[in-house]
């Protein structure tokens, strides 16, 4: 192997830095659903209430990453970056010694800004700073994060939590967010200056309706899969006895089997076209669905037996949204690159639709309804792609 094929071979120490910070953030959001019960007993409020807290950071990062990234277009990264994950850690830290569901609320709010302004700008820079021809590597290696705190972050808050109480997850989180903080402080090079682009140009693709329509699609598909997920740790005690061990174990195997199941649904939609992919992933979700339901007029059951039930319904979770955002990229045309931002926030407008139709169906219904609503919002999610690709371009 050539010194430059090697060279071009490694990974630089600044982009696992990044990766890792999404991993943070990532893990600060999902892993309230491990640790759900036990802030819901501990503050006092239904757990219907506690998934909120899930809906209200995902709904501030995306509200808040369109205008961090017109407001800091220009600010230097490093400084940014820095500053960000300093009022991050702050957020987390402050949210260990919370003694109410309201200050909780606020400190879950302030957390995600940080990482709405942070986010989109490592995007940014695992773009504008990779070689020729590996821009698509680097990218996927930043948003592995995403996986990644499936398969480690969430099972460790979970088990840490079970262990030492909830206000020792948020610790962790704190922690993650320094050890991000020191890792980008020394290994990311100042980048270029990013273009500002004013807001109306980067919402310029909503005026499309196609595209507009794509996105709820994707609204739809992310809003399908929270609403069992953020409410998995009452629904797999109802239904299996499962308590904070069991489920952390089920986090990891589920973030293996998702990240599977993602790889399988990009190659998919290569081989097959997004439209098929597409209707198979969809198709396979509704039917984990109505398992998941049949399994609930059978309870109870082992966790041993639905584990099986569980890694497909992770698989054809993260099936989805490969074959969903190519299609989503097919339809926008020459506005892909704002159609790409846009997508960030209609993944989190999605988790946190899912928290908040969750947490009615959990308090209207108890959690054996939510497999059903979860594969209604899957199937309106198909209708609205079915009718975004018979809109005029």
């Amino acid at each position: 192997m050539s010194v430059d094929v090697r060279q071009r071979a490694r990974v630089p120490a600044w982009l696992l830095a990044l990766a890792f910070t999404t991993f943070a953030f990532a893990t600060d959001d999902y892993v309230i659903a491990g640790v759900l019960p036990a802030i819901s007993a501990d503050l006092g409020v239904s757990e219907a209430a506690g998934g909120q807290l899930v809906t209200v950071f995902s709904l501030a990062f995306a509200l808040g990453a369109p205008v961090a990234s017109v407001v800091t277009a220009t600010w230097p990264r490093r400084g940014l970056i820095t500053g960000a994950l300093a009022l991050f850690v702050a957020a987390n830290w402050a949210a260990a010694f919370a003694g109410s569901y309201a200050v909780l609320m606020g400190l879950r709010v302030l957390a995600a800004l940080a990482a709405a302004a942070v986010v989109p700008a490592a995007y940014a820079i695992a773009t504008s700073m990779a070689p020729e021809g590996r821009q698509g590597r680097y990218l996927a290696l930043v948003m592995g994060g995403l996986t990644g705190s499936l398969m480690l972050g969430v099972p460790i808050g979970t088990w840490v939590g079970g262990a030492f109480g909830w206000p020792a997850t948020f610790g962790v989180g704190g922690l993650l967010g320094l050890a991000a903080l020191v890792a980008t402080r020394l290994t990311l090079p100042e980048p270029p200056p990013g273009e500002a682009m004013p807001m109306g140009r980067r919402l310029a693709p909503l005026a499309r309706p196609r595209v507009l329509v794509g996105l709820l699609g994707i609204v739809a598909i992310v809003l399908g899969s929270m609403v069992l997920m953020t409410y998995l740790a009452p629904f797999l005690r109802d239904l299996a006895g499962a308590g904070p061990a069991e489920l952390g174990w089920v986090f990891a195997m589920a973030g293996l089997a998702g990240l599977v199941g993602g790889q399988l649904g990009g190659r998919a939609a290569d081989r097959w076209g997004a439209d098929r992919a597409l209707m198979a992933g969809i198709a396979g979700f509704t039917a984990v669905m109505a398992a998941f339901t049949a399994c609930w007029l059978l309870r109870p059951m082992t966790l041993l037996a639905l584990l099986p039930l569980l890694m497909v319904w992770a698989a054809v979770s993260w099936w989805i949204p490969p074959p969903a955002q190519t299609r989503l990229l097919a339809m926008a045309g020459p506005a892909a690159p704002q159609a790409l931002a846009l997508n960030s926030s209609a993944v989190y407008v999605g988790v946190s639709g899912g928290g908040a139709l969750g947490g009615l169906v959990l308090d209207a219904h108890g959690s054996g309804w939510l497999p059903a609503a979860a594969a209604v919002a899957e199937l309106a999610a198909l209708a609205l792609f079915w009718t975004a690709s018979r809109l005029r371009a």
